[in-house]
């Protein structure tokens, strides 16, 4: 009797657990305080969850805090965590990437991160 309810005390407390879930940043090209060697063409952002695109956003900024980025930040197509913008070609530098994102069960989450672009 006690083993059948530790398990559906196992099985609430889960369920419980992905109710209260957030998208939280999972991995990013660049990575993460990562130095390239030349410019990538985008930031990919994967996240934990799926997101809701109309109002998630990823901003990147050089060391004088301009935004460097192209402002067309999609969802791939394939990967409705994944979220790209794309970039210009970067000098060398450190650039500060800021995102926000909703996931679909509407929790909103943001962080930040640098990489630099070395030469």
């Amino acid at each position: 009797m006690k083993s059948r309810l530790l398990v559906l005390l196992l099985i609430v407390l889960a369920g419980v657990a992905r109710i209260e879930a957030h998208a939280f940043l999972k991995d990013a090209k660049p990575a993460v305080g990562s130095t390239v060697q030349t410019s990538p063409n985008e930031v990919q952002i994967r996240f934990t969850e799926t997101i809701e695109p109309a109002v998630s956003s990823i901003r990147v900024f050089d060391a004088s805090g301009k935004e460097v980025d192209k402002r067309d930040v999609h969802l791939d197509r394939w990967d409705h965590a994944l979220l790209h913008v794309s970039l210009p070609r970067l000098q060398a530098g450190t650039y500060k990437v800021m995102w926000r994102v909703v996931s679909v069960d509407t929790h909103m989450t943001n962080g930040n991160f640098t990489f630099r672009v070395g030469r």
